[in-house]
């Protein structure tokens, strides 16, 4: 059986085509399917929109987080209450296009265990988003040696390897990523991002930027490592201005050197203040980790014949 996990947050106006589309193709396939719709502490009526769903639809499930704990929550919440032999993470803006779960499965059953979904393109988006997203999936791959060039959620993964991303305990996990890096006989497959039908999306620029810091940083040191080379930056214009100061004296040419000095002090500042910063936020993670707090809690749920569950 495939399992579609479904996070939803605030897309009301999605959950019923959503079903309906992805359930009529998979039925024209005659593939055993359950589709997982993850509400993600949604304020508006998608927790709702899923109990109808259920009743119309039997091969839906719905799983209610008490909260919102985040898209990264939402989609190990899925995982965990999938019971598939293989799992397909998407979207419900349907922005992931349903028939290529189809190409996927196929995949699957070809024998590959982690189908990836490729952006050909991103769709409309501004010039500026684009750009932040290309120097951030640059900045990930460099420092994870993982090609996210044009990473996405979207993907289909053998049950073996939703087993492994289960048992892996991080509380910030980064999906895109750990998919990636738990191995597995992999592949491709390719996809234009489609435009929404209804409803907007729920990544704000500010969003987006705690999104690209909190992965960062729950994936890689590099930040940490960038602290070390500032340090080197600092003592080598440190060596150069003492031999330069030594100099001026040996000579008697030596001045007053205001400017320099608080030149030197405002960057010398800031670059410990930076650093200090960037430490202080993985000690908040380490912090976050050693609490150990679930990674999400459900509250309700919905089984394919509508019955609710608390």
């Amino acid at each position: 059986m495939l399992s579609v996990v479904i996070p939803a947050y605030n897309e009301e106006p999605m959950i019923n085509k959503t079903a309906d589309t992805i359930c009529r193709i998979l039925n024209q396939e005659k593939i055993a399917h359950e589709l997982v719709f993850v509400n993600d502490g949604s304020k508006d009526q998608t927790w709702t929109e899923i109990g109808r769903a259920a009743k119309e639809y039997p091969s839906v499930r719905g799983v209610c987080l008490s909260k919102n704990f985040g898209k990264e929550s939402a989609i190990f919440a899925g995982l965990s209450e999938s019971k598939g032999d293989c799992v397909v993470v998407m979207d419900c803006d349907l922005q992931h296009p349903p028939e290529k779960i189809v190409e996927m499965y196929r995949k699957w059953e070809e024998g590959y265990e982690i189908i990836e979904g490729v952006k050909q393109s991103r769709g409309k988006e501004s010039r500026l988003h684009a750009l932040a997203a290309r120097c951030f999936y640059h900045f990930i791959s460099e420092a994870t040696d993982i090609d996210m060039t044009h990473a996405s959620d979207f993907k289909l993964l053998d049950r073996k390897a939703v087993n492994v991303l289960l048992n892996i305990p991080e509380k910030n996990a980064f999906f895109r990523a750990l998919s990636s890096w738990v191995g597995f006989r992999s592949t491709n497959v390719a996809y234009d991002v489609q435009e929404r039908d209804a409803g907007e999306s729920k990544w704000s620029t500010k969003a987006l930027i705690r999104y690209a810091i909190t992965n960062i940083t729950s994936f890689t040191t590099l930040p940490m490592q960038i602290v070390t080379f500032f340090g080197i930056i600092m003592l080598g214009m440190g060596v150069i201005l003492s031999i330069q100061a030594l100099y001026q004296k040996i000579v008697g040419a030596a001045l007053g050197g205001f400017t320099t000095v608080i030149i030197l002090q405002c960057f010398s500042s800031s670059v410990i203040m930076i650093s200090l910063g960037i430490i202080g936020y993985y000690i908040a993670k380490i912090f976050e980790e050693v609490q150990g707090r679930p990674r999400f809690i459900i509250s309700e749920r919905e089984d394919g014949n509508g019955d609710g569950e608390n």
